[in-house]
């Protein structure tokens, strides 16, 4: 009889499984900035997940099966209100070198953070122009303007890298220093996105549920929700690779190559089942994305782009529920 040979149940991708500290993670733009070489401006936005749909597109991509034809497919629906620089940060060598403070803010923001009394921002930015040579690069702290979508008045930040070179990326914060960027000068119809934010908590889960291992025969000793075992006498310790019930989801994640199907202004406000009404720009998004209704989250431009996803190409005609 030959050994039986079973894959271990749950991935050692992510490890510790643990409640994520914030709400919106923390994003390595290095390799995004290298890819997106093309882009000007921000990488990045900040989106509020409405819900899900079905959408009627017509299928434009080449050699597909359904090409020509209207097709039905899934679709998540996110709010993106418009973001503003809250503050521009140079770096060199890795490290905040120079932090430049926005003195215009919103009184949602002026309450929480205390302005420094030395100079004007722009002029600051037009004196940081001078010395450009010392830093390595520019990013800068942005906020969603939040209050307009009607979900909460506390805005979220995140930093958000640049594209360009290093003049062309100080030139952008300073045009735009006191401005909003809208979600559409971002990204456009039929371009992907990654998608990073917290799933949706579970709370505490047993193995069966959290690892997806197989239940014990009906008459195993000491239950059936559990592993059979938890390692040998020596070591004498238990290893983290054993599946144990403790937290399951509310865990940072990415989904990536996600593709946009359109990019809309809500003319009026837009019913979305528990969300509520969109008020600002929404962007369609085929698949789905992690968390609840309501949960915020970061887009960026793709990490790894495929040739696969970059070439479907679908038109929208409408999406149920929508008028």
């Amino acid at each position: 009889m030959s050994q039986r040979s079973v894959p271990r149940s749950g991935s050692l991708q992510y490890w510790p499984r643990k409640r994520a500290k914030k709400f919106l993670p923390r994003v390595s733009w290095k390799n995004i900035a290298r890819q997106a070489s093309e882009k000007k401006g921000l990488l990045g936005s900040i989106a509020y997940k409405a819900g899900m749909s079905s959408a009627v597109v017509k299928d434009n991509t080449p050699d597909s099966l359904t090409k020509g034809k209207k097709i039905i497919i899934p679709v998540t629906i996110l709010e993106c209100p418009p973001v503003r620089i809250l503050s521009v940060r140079f770096y060199k060598n890795g490290n905040v070198a120079k932090e430049i403070l926005n003195d215009s803010l919103d009184k949602s923001l002026k309450r929480k953070i205390k302005l420094p009394k030395k100079g004007n921002a722009k002029e600051q930015v037009e004196n940081a122009e001078k010395e450009l040579d010392k830093y390595d690069d520019i990013k800068v702290i942005a906020y969603s303007l939040v209050g307009r979508t009607g979900l909460k008045k506390t805005p979220d930040l995140s930093e958000i890298a640049l594209a360009g070179t290093m003049a062309e990326k100080l030139q952008f914060a300073k045009s735009r220093l006191n401005g909003e960027i809208l979600f559409s000068e971002i990204f456009s119809r039929n371009s992907l996105v990654d998608a990073r934010g917290v799933t949706q908590g579970r709370g505490f889960q047993g193995p069966v549920r959290r690892f997806g291992i197989s239940l014990r025969q009906h008459k195993s000793e000491k239950g059936t929700r559990r592993p059979g075992s938890l390692g040998p006498w020596h070591p004498s310790y238990v290893t983290f690779k054993i599946a144990m019930a403790g937290q399951t989801g509310f865990f940072t994640r990415m989904i990536p190559n996600l593709k946009v199907i359109d990019v809309k202004k809500a003319e009026k406000p837009l019913q979305m089942g528990a969300y509520g009404n969109i008020h600002t720009e929404y962007v369609i998004i085929r698949g789905s994305v992690q968390g609840p209704s309501k949960r915020q989250l970061v887009l960026t431009a793709p990490l790894r782009k495929t040739k696969r996803q970059e070439k479907k190409n679908f038109e929208l005609i409408s999406i149920r529920g929508f008028k």
